[in-house]
């Protein structure tokens, strides 16, 4: 798959709000602030697949995603975006907003890599540069990675997820995910964002700890933080509310910055 398809509906305000999907979780992660700012007459966009179900050229670089995430954006008719993203997808929007500024009037990032060791969530690499799951605790440990308190996932998209991690190449296009999140250097990257940033972030994200990110963005300005206190890797799904609160005001205000 070169290009990812996604779900759209038109408003009457821009900028548009663009939902970037996860490593190996589709679009379904952002379904309350995607269907609140709907509601809200805002246009929204999100992408569909999981980035791990890209082919390894692109799921492997970041510049390359965000490429891609441009070119959806293209099709439906998007201009000036805000990209909102997890994970992986955080790098994405970070890089796409030094690379295209003229585009991408705002980024909300949350649970983005790149500043602590992978966690051990039962993936191991084989020799093929391919990741497998390990383990019969393997689904309780991504959990517990993932969530502060108990599975906000339900039963089906659990099994969704189990089903692209196993996939050949989906385990490929993950390991080159993750390589691509290691040689990537964030700091540099941040110093090229001029437009507005918030970054959401879990307390108890145990897969990407907020504490470097919050002394990384100590003092930058335009960058504004906001720590989940009841949440995990993925507070658009553990919290929704808070983050889709956090979510409305941040792009009206960028939306008067291109008035």
């Amino acid at each position: 798959m070169r290009e990812f398809t996604t779900e759209h509906r038109p408003g009457d305000r821009a900028p548009a709000v663009v939902f970037m999907s996860a490593l190996f979780a589709g679009g379904w992660i952002w379904d309350h602030p995607y269907e609140s700012l709907a509601r809200a007459g805002r246009t929204v966009l999100r992408t569909n697949e999981a980035i791990c179900a890209m082919e390894r050229q692109v799921a492997g670089s970041i510049e390359r995603l965000g490429d891609a995430l441009l070119s959806a954006c293209d099709a439906a008719g998007l201009d000036d975006i805000v990209v909102c993203a997890n994970s992986l997808g955080g790098l994405v929007a970070i890089d796409l907003a030094g690379r295209r500024p003229d585009r991408v009037r705002g980024i909300v990032v949350s649970g983005a890599p790149g500043l602590t060791a992978d966690p051990d969530v039962g993936l191991s690499f084989d020799r093929r540069g391919s990741i497998r799951p390990t383990g019969e605790d393997f689904g309780r440990r991504m959990v517990a990675a993932l969530f502060h308190r108990g599975c906000h996932f339900s039963a089906e998209r659990m099994a969704e997820a189990g089903e692209l991690i196993n996939r050949p190449d989906s385990m490929v296009s993950m390991a080159r995910s993750l390589k691509a999140t290691r040689a990537y250097r964030v700091a540099p990257a941040l110093d090229k964002v001029a437009c507005p940033a918030l970054y959401v972030w879990g307390r108890h994200d145990r897969m990407t700890p907020v504490a470097p990110w919050l002394e990384l963005l100590a003092g930058r300005e335009g960058h504004e933080t906001l720590v989940v206190e009841e949440s995990g890797h993925i507070p658009m799904v553990e919290c929704a509310e808070e983050y889709t609160a956090a979510l409305g005001p941040f792009v009206t205000r960028c939306a008067g910055a291109l008035a």
